[in-house]
């Protein structure tokens, strides 16, 4: 053990300035790595949905609908009626999280709905995160709601709708920033 640390110093030491050395040669240099982007091509994907719904965009969906694109796009990670699979169970657990075993899902924790479409909308589904059309979107955003009990199955959501769907944990998170 003497002779590992005896000589792990002095390597460290050597390591760091040969990476500082590099680092510098290579800062005057771009990699020429990628193209400017226009404004389209941002606009494509700069999409921020606020908690009041500010940012949603147009579009509808029933939980009928919903039930289609959530077999066939989310089933497999988060199983039947969102009971949970490989991932994350979605829902269930509606007054657990004073418990001594919370179950953290869509209905019990998630404290607004426009939330869960902005995360669907952006990260889901896992093997190709937005390829859903919005339509579809708010199709399984409506589907998640009425599994957890919260919109009835035949409520369309849409910009207007969503931001006014009442989570049960809505009163769990304080907001940081000041109101406008």
């Amino acid at each position: 053990m003497f002779m590992y640390k005896r000589w792990m110093a002095p390597s460290l030491m050597v390591a760091a300035l040969m990476m500082a050395a590099f680092g510098q040669a290579q800062a005057a240099e771009s990699p020429g790595l990628g193209v400017p982007l226009s404004d389209s091509e941002v606009a494509a994907v700069d999409l921020v949905v606020m908690p009041d719904g500010r940012g949603l965009p147009a579009g509808s969906g029933d939980a009928h609908q919903g039930l289609d694109v959530y077999q066939r796009e989310c089933r497999i990670c988060h199983g039947d009626g969102g009971q949970g699979g490989p991932n994350d169970r979605l829902a269930g657990g509606i007054g657990s999280l004073a418990t001594a075993q919370p179950v953290k899902t869509i209905g019990s924790y998630w404290p607004y709905a426009t939330t869960v479409f902005d995360y669907v909308r952006r990260a889901m589904p896992y093997h190709l995160p937005g390829s859903l059309s919005t339509d579809e979107v708010y199709a399984v955003t409506a589907y998640l709601l009425a599994e957890n009990g919260i919109i009835e199955r035949d409520r369309v959501l849409d910009a207007e709708t969503l931001p006014a769907v009442q989570m049960p944990n809505s009163g769990g998170f304080s907001w940081a920033w000041p109101e406008d």
